[in-house]
């Protein structure tokens, strides 16, 4: 029977790995978080990863700079990290853009076929987002930053 490793970092010594992380600019200081998160766990687990920032005026403007990214990933990027927080208010707007986003990020990875984690997070309101961005228990960056080397690792074993 096959065991599901669960936990913490790993330390891995291997090939150098490239991830893009396009984080919206609303919501700083929540989204600011997730980047510390994700960047901290990406170096700990890889230590000569290279990281590239891409910031965009907010979570709608994610997905165009993700595909732009995802064009060219073959040539440098293992994965695109995309970070973001939507906190919704009294109307529709926050569901539409969270939906929007969700549905063009599927789409680019798998046009593309390139990883992309999503973590534009749909928060009902700061509190929320405070726990899931700025605490280190339930942190969606340190969690985005495990799917991204999780996924880069899979997708090296089959394409070799």
């Amino acid at each position: 029977m096959l065991k599901l490793r669960v936990g913490g970092p790993r330390v891995l010594g291997g090939a150098r790995r490239t991830f893009a992380l396009v984080a919206s600019q609303y919501n700083p200081n929540f989204v600011q978080g997730l980047v510390d998160h994700a960047a901290t766990e990406l170096m700990t687990v890889i230590p000569n990863s290279r990281l590239l920032l891409h910031q965009v005026p907010g979570a709608f403007e994610i997905p165009l700079i993700v595909q732009e990214l995802a064009a060219r990933a073959e040539q440098e990027i293992n994965v695109v990290i995309a970070l973001g927080v939507i906190i919704h208010g009294d109307t529709d707007h926050g569901e539409l853009l969270s939906r929007t986003v969700t549905d063009a990020l599927q789409q680019i990875a798998l046009s593309n076929r390139i990883p992309i984690i999503h973590q534009v997070l749909s928060c009902r309101d700061e509190e929320q987002a405070k726990v899931r961005c700025l605490e280190a228990k339930y942190n969606r960056g340190t969690e985005a930053a495990r799917a991204a080397i999780k996924m880069a690792d899979l997708l090296d074993q089959l394409r070799a």
